[in-house]
């Protein structure tokens, strides 16, 4: 018995060993970096309106009986998922697949292309120039803007972010941070543009994310946090260590219970 419990030491000490030869500078996030102020005019980009979009749009005016045909969305409630399970968002105007929508009275309106911020100006130029209202005021939001943090983070998730802006460090604290097997040195960016998959390698080691097109992100991104060797090979040691060390301590029981009845 006591052979079997110097193995498994062994063997633990091992692991330890092993563990202790990942690089610390590249687990912490700006290693080299001392305070400081950074100069950086990074904006979160413009978020265009997509086919299959999901879009809020109210409208208010002097006159609540004249406004309230305007508040009709086209479509019911829309269910989702999340981490926490199935969530029922709000209903809105869901974007064709040809870029347009059925908004009362102005009919089918080509959105795709446009901002929210376009949309709603347009909205409300074509209420006052038909004059179907007076001082429209009209708020236009995109309800499916989501992102999805997958890899060594605490919470594989997708983030639905209701303002519309949230940037790369915001997305990893929300899914649980980079656990202490994520490299902080690759984290991974897939965005959609034009049709076109782009994949991009972020250090999140250097300052110069602050400065990067992919610091914020937007709507269906997704972030991929890769393990580090550490991990990997361990791993890797388990799968073949782990029934050579079973079989060892098996057959080191059966010697000594043998040794015992005699």
């Amino acid at each position: 018995m006591k052979l079997s419990f110097k193995i498994v030491s062994l063997l633990f000490i091992y692991q330890i060993l092993i563990s202790s030869c990942a690089d610390v500078k590249k687990s912490i996030y700006f290693s080299s970096q001392r305070d400081t102020t950074i100069n950086s005019k990074n904006e979160a980009p413009l978020t265009y309106i997509q086919p299959n979009d999901l879009l809020s749009i109210a409208v208010s005016s002097l006159n609540p009986a004249a406004t309230a045909i305007f508040n009709t969305p086209n479509n019911s409630y829309v269910s989702s998922s999340s981490a926490s399970g199935i969530n029922l968002q709000s209903p809105g105007y869901l974007v064709n697949t040809d870029g347009f929508i059925q908004f009362p009275v102005l009919g089918n309106m080509k959105v795709t292309g446009l901002t929210t911020t376009q949309l709603k100006d347009q909205l409300s130029k074509e209420l006052l120039d038909k004059k179907l209202l007076v001082d429209p005021v009209v708020v236009v939001r995109q309800l499916n803007f989501k992102v999805s943090v997958l890899g060594e983070v605490g919470h594989p998730t997708v983030i639905n972010v209701p303002s519309e802006k949230i940037s790369l460090l915001e997305a990893l604290g929300l899914a649980g941070d980079i656990t202490v097997f994520g490299r902080k040195d690759n984290v991974t960016v897939v965005r959609e543009e034009s049709g076109k998959k782009i994949i991009k390698h972020l250090n999140l080691n250097s300052n110069q994310i602050f400065y990067s097109p992919y610091y914020y992100l937007k709507s269906n991104d997704i972030v991929i946090v890769q393990a580090n060797k550490s991990k990997i090979s361990s791993s890797g040691r388990t799968v073949v260590v782990l029934p050579i060390v079973l079989s060892a301590l098996s057959f080191i029981a059966i010697i000594v219970s043998s040794i015992i009845r005699n």
